[in-house]
């Protein structure tokens, strides 16, 4: 793992879009060196050809398509829709470029034959690359002290989390009777951790103790593996890099107090805001057309107001109106008590499943953003009703409120949509990651990862 203006990127995935971006810029020159019709690309298209610029955009598509993820590893389907995919919007934007900018690169056969070849390159190595992802050798090897609750929270985050590059060699269970994690993953070997490390061939200690009073710690043994050479990482330090999240489980007060991060930046909030006002006001010219049609459309298929409007939680605890496409019924809610959203939720209309999958239902949104009650990247915020029974239920729930709220966040494009106060405790973990680390960088990738969930339709009830 790397940091990047604080946000952690995979260092393997990274190297990935760095050798795709070079392997693409060769076969573009290739291409049009033997490909357009006998004349080489310089004599054909002058200044006006770019080899970088195909390198970039078809880089940018694969980020777009997830395929600088780990999403991407779960079978050979997934791999190969996400590519066709990218391959697919690639060329839509080369065609029509071609007809506004001088020769991008023309759909001629040398334009087909880049596409190819980028296509079965792009298979080609992360074929190899999931071959290299079934062994252990590139793997970084963790050993875990604790078997407890906390201990069997850090392995569930690894199995179901999407970092593939961490191998779990074992728990040391430090003399405690209760074990929470399997019992064949437990290590109950003689000697020192710093032995035991050693033998085991660790190259990080992870501490997931809850009791950590009356000798619960082993401060001293830990103390011996660092400055043997070992890094020792607490729970929360090691999941938030490995995994975008910090989990619940492994919070407290005085962690919070003292980490890096989770503090407001003016210059870094004063840039975001100019960029929210720009882009919000342009986003509501051109998207107006569209938001006419569907208004009409909602008007049409059943009675009541197109616009929904409703009462959220904003930065520092303000509430503020939401503006929203109607998805549902007008008697969504017709005992007054506000309810969570469900799977095939009969509540939803035909429109408002359409809105509801292709996000269009959020463009009113766009308006909080130029008004300022909200952000493009931020927390979802929340009913106060469900934020008063969060907060009661969920340690630091009322932490994400430190920021403004946005349309789309961490959360939305890590984890599906919640629909109860379980789901909302594991959005929270990524609500804080982001609260910790929000940075413009991380607003881009965020906005990035955004297009791939509309686009993979991914989330949505």
């Amino acid at each position: 793992m790397i940091r990047l203006f604080r946000h952690f990127i995979p260092l393997s995935l990274l190297l990935l879009a760095g050798l795709e971006f070079l392997l693409f810029l060769e076969i573009a020159e290739f291409s049009a060196e033997n490909y357009f019709q006998g004349h080489g690309a310089h004599d054909a298209y002058g200044a006006g050809y770019r080899p970088w610029l195909f390198a970039a955009v078809l880089t940018l598509m694969n980020s777009v398509f997830g395929l600088y993820e780990w999403g991407w590893t779960r079978g050979p389907l997934a791999m190969t829709s996400r590519v066709l995919g990218s391959l697919a919007v690639t060329t839509l934007l080369y065609a029509g470029a071609s007809r506004f900018l001088t020769d991008p690169f023309l759909i001629r056969s040398g334009m087909v034959a880049a596409i190819a070849m980028s296509g079965l390159t792009s298979l080609l190595i992360r074929l190899l690359f999931m071959e290299f992802g079934k062994t252990d050798m590139f793997k970084r090897r963790v050993l875990v002290v604790g078997a407890g609750t906390r201990a069997a929270a850090l392995d569930d985050i690894i199995a179901a989390g999407e970092d593939k590059g961490i191998l779990v060699v074992g728990y040391l269970p430090m003399g405690s009777p209760h074990r929470y994690v399997a019992e064949d993953r437990v290590i109950d070997e003689e000697g020192s951790i710093y032995e035991i490390a050693r033998r085991l061939r660790v190259e990080e200690i992870v501490v997931a103790i809850r009791q950590r009073r009356q000798g619960g710690m082993p401060s001293a043994e830990l103390l011996e593996c660092k400055l043997r050479g070992i890094p020792v990482s607490e729970m929360a330090n090691f999941c938030e890099r490995q995994t975008g999240l910090i989990p619940l489980g492994s919070l407290n007060t005085s962690w919070i107090i003292f980490a890096d991060g989770f503090a407001p930046g003016s210059l870094r909030d004063s840039i975001k805001r100019l960029f929210d006002l720009l882009v919000s006001g342009l986003f509501l010219l051109a998207t107006g057309p569209v938001m006419l049609l569907f208004f009409v459309l909602i008007k049409l298929e059943s009675r009541g107001p197109a616009l929904y409007t409703q009462v959220r939680v904003g930065q520092n605890d303000e509430p503020f109106t939401i503006y929203k496409f109607r998805s549902m019924r007008t008697d969504a809610e017709k005992d007054g008590v506000p309810i969570w959203a469900r799977k095939n939720d009969n509540r939803i209309t035909r429109v408002g499943a359409f809105i509801r999958r292709t996000r269009i239902d959020e463009l009113p949104q766009i308006l909080n953003v130029f008004l300022g009650h909200m952000s493009f990247v931020g927390p979802r915020p929340e009913r106060p009703y469900f934020v008063d029974e969060l907060a009661s239920q969920i340690p630091f729930y009322r932490a994400r409120h430190s920021v403004k709220p946005g349309i789309t966040g961490w959360a939305q494009v890590k984890f599906p949509y919640g629909a109860s106060v379980e789901d909302a405790m594991h959005k929270l973990e990524y609500d804080l990651y982001y609260v910790k680390n929000h940075s413009l960088f991380l607003d881009f990738s965020i906005l990035l990862q955004t297009v791939q969930v509309v686009v993979l339709g991914k989330g949505v009830r």
